[in-house]
């Protein structure tokens, strides 16, 4: 290209900071320049009701997508846990860097069991609400939404007694703090995503420069269970895969919203494990997928 490539992200100090590895990659691997545009997303304006009651995770997508469609941008870069599972034909993700720290972390206190009893614990995401009740079915989960910095003076005024945020987040912005926690992940949480229009043929080079494989892998793997169990943002869905002697081995559970029903299974084979699931699981729990 004989101009710079035009980065459209979020305008989050995380998504920023994602953006500018991509962008970093892109001249490091293929000695590229670029260009980041922020985007502001609708989820990003509406913070006082949980995604799932707003439009879910379209809403972190569809300002991006329109400006790649319109020709404002030449590339998208996503958190891929926040991109949902059946996008637009005419965009196709093509890039995925290396995976970093697909843990959560505990913030506000040393441990889970420390908590105390009754504890506020400050969460939007369904998973995380239903993994924490399946331990500690006296914690009071409320909602909290925002980028990072809002979370943490949330917690800081003392507006939650805990919370819990994604490690690869915290890492990204050079915050070292929080326990990790021995969660299973959010389907391709850790992961960023570049999406481009699927006519961009001229991008195809640059951008397969800088895809990870083995991440780009086990993150489709992930998404495609996620695809045939049915899951959106109301459902609690865990999904983690690993490359095991040139192998894709997928760890995943599903859990009812209280978390008193829990399903867990490894297969090689996305569609099979989220069959085997749904068919453990009891009607009120396969209610909240789509299948």
């Amino acid at each position: 290209m004989t101009r710079p490539i035009r980065i459209g992200t979020r305008g989050s100090p995380l998504a920023l900071a994602q953006a500018n590895m991509v962008a970093d990659a892109l001249a490091a691997r293929c000695g590229l320049e670029s260009e980041i545009v922020p985007i502001t997303a609708s989820g990003d304006r509406i913070q006082d009701r949980a995604l799932a009651e707003i439009g879910g995770k379209a809403l972190w997508t569809k300002e991006l997508d329109r400006a790649l469609v319109q020709g404002l941008t030449d590339i998208s870069v996503h958190s891929m846990k926040d991109v949902e599972t059946h996008r637009p034909e005419a965009l196709v993700i093509v890039a995925m860097l290396p995976r970093a720290d697909t843990r959560d972390r505990l913030l506000g206190a040393p441990s889970l069991e420390a908590l105390p009893e009754g504890a506020r614990v400050g969460s939007a995401s369904p998973r995380r609400r239903a993994q924490l009740l399946a331990r500690r079915s006296d914690l009071d989960i409320v909602l909290l939404r925002g980028n990072v910095q809002s979370r943490l003076a949330k917690l800081e005024r003392g507006e939650v007694d805990a919370t819990l945020l994604a490690a690869a987040g915290l890492d990204r912005l050079g915050i070292d703090i929080g326990v990790p926690l021995d969660l299973l992940p959010a389907p391709a949480q850790g992961a960023i995503g570049v999406e481009r229009m699927a006519g961009r043929t001229d991008l195809a080079e640059p951008l397969a420069a800088i895809d990870d494989a083995a991440t780009h892998a086990c993150v489709m793997a992930e998404r495609a269970f996620l695809a045939a169990l049915g899951g959106d943002c109301h459902s609690a869905v865990a999904a983690l895969a690993r490359l095991e002697d040139g192998a894709i081995r997928l760890a995943a559970e599903i859990l009812s919203p209280d978390g008193r029903e829990v399903h867990r299974g490894e297969d090689d084979n996305p569609a099979a494990l989220a069959a085997r699931l749904l068919e453990a699981a009891s009607p009120a729990l396969r209610a909240t997928f789509g299948k």
